[in-house]
């Protein structure tokens, strides 16, 4: 399987994706790579992690990190996932408002 990784939420998807498939909770991973369950749910959400627990992560999933020369993501490709994460602030927005 080959995967292009440009933007932290691709990443996300990407390796819960590969969790879920292997049928593994997020806390047995987490306690895999030694790290809190915060740490998963961070890197699944595409949120800021160290390098360290991102890697230590990919171990405990059985993965590597692979770095290949690609050009940076389109606008085109930024504008959509803006777009998306506008959408989804809106949904949020109006559920919390519902409570």
């Amino acid at each position: 399987m080959t995967d292009m990784i440009r933007l932290p939420d691709e990443l996300g998807q990407l390796l819960k994706a590969h969790r879920e498939a292997a049928g593994l909770s997020k806390k047995y991973v987490a306690q895999r790579a030694g790290k809190v369950r915060e740490v998963i749910y961070r890197l699944e959400a595409g949120d800021d992690v160290t390098v360290s627990s991102m890697l230590a992560v990919l171990a405990a999933l059985g993965l590597a990190l692979r770095i290949d020369k690609v050009g940076m993501p389109t606008m085109q490709e930024v504008a959509a996932r803006f777009a998306e994460e506008d959408e989804g602030d809106g949904e949020d927005s109006a559920a919390g408002s519902q409570h």
